[in-house]
């Protein structure tokens, strides 16, 4: 899946915090894939700014992120329940577009 720093971070914020052992085990292999890398975090020039999280224009660029079956029913899970609960942001809204349209 091709996801922009915006939709990666976005990602992590929406996974569930609970779940069951198989759950929380794709959980954290999904966190590990969606996280920056090392060679990310500079290449990207990522920095925090009080409660921002800032970062260059190369972060627009879409990269490809390996999400197995199992991580993206988890994500699709977590937008369709925001969906439902009409707690989508503008954030959300590509993540959406790309996980469950």
């Amino acid at each position: 899946m091709k996801l922009t720093v915006l939709e990666r971070f976005t990602g992590l914020q929406i996974l569930p915090q609970e779940g069951d052992f198989v759950t929380l085990k794709i959980m954290r292999k999904l966190k590990e894939a969606l996280a920056m890398s090392e060679k990310e975090l500079v290449e990207f020039e990522i920095k925090q700014e009080g409660n921002q999280v800032l970062w260059n224009k190369k972060g627009e660029e879409e990269r490809e992120i390996k999400i197995g079956e199992k991580a993206t029913d988890l994500i699709v899970d977590a937008l369709t329940k925001l969906d439902k609960e009409k707690k989508l942001t503008e954030n959300h809204f590509s993540l959406y577009e790309k996980f469950v349209k």
